[in-house]
């Protein structure tokens, strides 16, 4: 009896926070998971390191690959070498204020690199008649001047943002694929989903970082942009699930993946300085810069399909998830005045 096939996956962004949990969920599952990640100066491998020492994964079921989304070239040599059952395509330039910042590079990357994949993928399963599953990693930004309260998988886009816009191509490009070629592409347009691994320039671990580091003493005022602004925010861990169940429907399909809650920045301060005891407006200020020139005021998904169709659920909610990366941060922080006190140079954030 033959033994069974391993699946193979193919995830782009891989060192990201999505890309972390999604690597453990497919390693869980018993896939061979290749990673793409752009080369720098320094690594920058931390969220995922920690599979690597799993003995139940072992180095063998996680290999890291060099490469960019804009190169097309090296993406096609890639798609051959690992001959991937499913792709999921998370990589992109995804901080919004710095895509008013870096419009073109923005563009190139989040919008051209998801072509550049999806051609890739085309083009391979075409040579090897293999059909191959794609998820493309759409966005609530594509909202942004939202046109319906809650926003569906048929509300109308109206991006705020270079972002956003660019989160608009790779999102119809995938469509327009799967319409042209018979691509299995499926877009999962997710609303804000945040974890202790988010990314520390992101307004919510921005914010419980700052917790962390005001309760141990190490800073003293939190710089924030508008607080008004509401997110449906939810768990990136759970938001992982909903990206592996899409791609084993027979149908491919887009699904909106939300919590269907929306809370404000100001909440969000609220609760997390709460944790630890403290009152978020003795030490949060207002700093222009953090403004974007135009603002995205309210999201909030429907995420109605998901539920029928892929049976998902959001399990963590709102509160125990700001206790949780208040919990993370705050233990961050401690670690750091240790260190502090011990004589040892910490990186501070700027109070300016």
């Amino acid at each position: 009896m033959s033994a069974p096939i391993t699946k193979r996956a193919l995830v782009t962004g891989i060192t990201g926070q999505d890309g972390s949990y999604l690597a453990e969920l497919l390693i869980q599952k018993g896939y061979e998971v290749h990673g793409l990640m752009r080369r720098s100066s320094s690594f920058n491998t931390e969220r995922i390191d920690h599979v690597y020492q799993d003995p139940h994964a072992g180095p063998s079921r996680l290999t890291l690959h060099y490469g960019d989304l804009t190169d097309g070239n090296a993406l096609s040599r890639l798609v051959r070498t690992v001959d991937p059952h499913e792709v999921y395509n998370l990589g992109a330039q995804s901080h919004v204020r710095v895509s008013f910042d870096q419009p073109v590079y923005t563009g190139e990357t989040t919008g051209i690199g998801t072509l550049n994949l999806l051609e890739a993928v085309r083009v391979h399963q075409e040579e090897t008649g293999r059909p191959i599953r794609f998820y493309q990693a759409s966005s609530s930004e594509m909202f942004g001047l939202v046109q319906e309260v809650p926003q569906r998988e048929t509300t109308p886009f109206y991006p705020r943002s270079p972002y956003g816009c660019a989160k608009v191509y790779a999102h119809w490009i995938t469509i327009n694929y799967r319409e042209s070629y018979g691509l299995h592409a499926s877009c999962g347009i997710l609303f804000n989903h945040e974890s202790p691994r988010r990314g520390e320039t992101f307004v919510t671990r921005k914010i419980t970082r700052a917790v962390g580091r005001i309760a141990c003493g190490l800073q003293k005022t939190l710089w924030l942009g508008n607080l008004d602004a509401k997110r449906d925010w939810g768990f990136a861990g759970d938001y992982v699930d909903a990206m592996w169940l899409m791609l084993q429907r027979d149908e491919p399909g887009d699904y909106v993946i939300a919590t269907g809650e929306t809370h404000s920045v100001r909440e969000f301060c609220e609760k997390a300085f709460a944790c630890v005891g403290l009152d978020w407006e003795q030490h949060v200020r207002i700093d222009p810069r953090y403004f974007r020139p135009a603002e995205v005021d309210l999201l909030l998904g429907d995420a109605q399909k998901a539920r029928q169709v892929l049976g998902w659920e959001p399990k963590v909610g709102f509160e125990a998830l700001v206790g949780q990366m208040v919990d993370h941060d705050l233990e961050l922080a401690r670690r750091e005045h240790t260190l502090f006190r011990a004589g040892h140079a910490v990186h501070l954030p700027s109070e300016a």
